[in-house]
């Protein structure tokens, strides 16, 4: 196969194209638009309401503003929340101007309020601990020695959190940042507790304290933090699987438990439910109960999966909205998919909710992924374009993907794929004024 010779369209001008750049990315605009709030709140203590006045400084108003941007980055990672993201975004009518369309695709960028707020929550809880050190040598009433200590410990928990989720950090020690975020998320919502139980015994005055927690903001956050937490441990199950190996490169894990998933959502599996968990995209069959995974070799987890397949794995939580969902915002769409990043395309194709086009570029695709997957492919989009890059070499896949939105007369384009090519064909195409969208890696 021979790409056709194509001109790509020209760019938008410099402001727009600076508007597409990876660094004012919906994502970073929401940890900047949290950041300016959090400032002007920070501003507004100081100016308006005096919480550094002459009779000390006002530990409530802080340790509630912890609390609240804490939630928040909690709450934007619950599967439910998410689930309503996409819903909400993905009423638009399809009648509706293309560049409001555009920006409600962009959904799947709510994450930049987990990780600013997060950061927010540490910041403003460094603030609280700074100013319960001052009240505590001060000899200012309402603080004790074990609340001192107990912020200190949660706050070094933060610190260490934050600094493993900087992205160097998190792509170069990522099992050990998974763990940490795991364990010590769960260390600090449990010291969180005890911090607000102790703090508010010393500043309860007459009250009792059970009337004290009832009547305080942080204990009802924090209750809703909790629950937001736990629940999709709840779901937690071992369930059996059928693995089917059509090469060394991959594997084609069928489940039936009584759950059947929607298109575009995603489960996570586990060998351990303490250790790693692995999230991919579900391949449910229109007519049919339960679903598919396909798990491509890409490290040691996914290898020792292909190469000594369980009978059994864990599954948590509930099936969780993926970036493909926003094709419901469009008339008609692109799928670029590189390798096995088939397996998010394919729940769409086979729902037929959308009129959509494939490019799947990958090596020897029979070979390794099975002629029965690929004839479930063409079986519903006859005219993919297949890209065999054994054969072929690897394509210019910013220009298959606009000849294919060209020929398709699509109004976007949706790329899974590795981070690297996806930033490619995303920046790419919207500087030329198409709409993309891509996986951007934030969890």
């Amino acid at each position: 196969m021979k790409l056709p010779s194509v001109k790509l369209p020209k760019k938008t001008g410099p402001l727009r194209q600076l508007g597409k750049h990876e660094h004012l990315m919906h994502y970073n605009r929401l940890v900047c638009l949290v950041a300016l709030v959090n400032l002007g709140v920070f501003f507004l203590g100081i100016t308006q309401y005096n919480w550094w006045g002459s009779e000390g400084i006002v530990l409530g108003a802080i340790a509630n503003i912890v609390v609240i941007n804490m939630t928040v980055a909690i709450v934007m990672r619950q599967q439910y929340i998410i689930n309503f993201l996409f819903w909400l975004a993905t009423l638009a009518p399809t009648s509706w101007p293309l560049s409001v369309r555009w920006t409600l695709g962009k959904v799947y960028h709510f994450g930049g309020f987990h990780s600013g707020c997060a950061v927010a929550a540490t910041a403003w809880f460094a603030v609280f601990a700074g100013s319960i050190t001052y009240q505590y040598a001060n000899g200012l009433p309402g603080i004790s020695l074990g609340s001192v200590v107990i912020t200190y410990a949660l706050l070094a928990v933060l610190l260490l959190i934050v600094v493993m989720a900087l992205p160097a950090n998190r792509a170069r020690f990522h099992n050990n940042f998974e763990l940490i975020h795991r364990f010590g998320g769960w260390t600090a919502l449990l010291m969180f507790w005890m911090q607000t139980v102790v703090f508010i015994n010393d500043q309860k005055g007459d009250s009792t304290l059970s009337n004290a927690l009832f009547s305080s903001l942080g204990f009802w956050l924090l209750v809703i933090v909790s629950v937001s937490i736990i629940i999709p441990w709840l779901r937690l199950r071992k369930v059996p699987v059928e693995i089917e190996t059509p090469s060394s490169h991959v594997a084609l894990a069928k489940f039936n438990y009584g759950v059947t998933p929607f298109p575009g959502s995603s489960m996570t599996i586990s060998l351990n439910p303490l250790a790693e968990w692995h999230a991919f995209a579900n391949v449910p069959k229109p007519g049919e109960e339960g679903y598919r995974l396909t798990i491509s070799r890409a490290g040691d987890w996914t290898g020792a999966f292909i190469d000594s397949p369980p009978s059994h794995v864990w599954v948590k939580g509930i099936p969780t909205a993926g970036v493909a969902n926003i094709e419901k915002l469009f008339k008609r769409v692109v799928y670029v998919a590189t390798g096995s990043g088939i397996g998010p395309c394919l729940p769409h194709l086979l729902a037929q909710e959308v009129p959509a086009h494939l490019v799947w570029s990958t090596r020897s695709p029979r070979e390794t992924y099975g002629d029965a997957l690929v004839d479930e492919i063409l079986a519903v989009e006859p005219n993919a374009t297949i890209w065999d890059t054994t054969e072929s070499g690897k394509p210019d896949m910013v220009k298959l993907a606009y000849l294919a939105y060209r020929y398709f007369n699509a109004e976007a384009v949706i790329i899974i794929s590795n981070q690297k090519l996806t930033y490619q064909v995303v920046h790419g195409l919207e500087i030329r004024g198409i709409p993309a969208y891509g996986a951007i890696w934030d969890s």
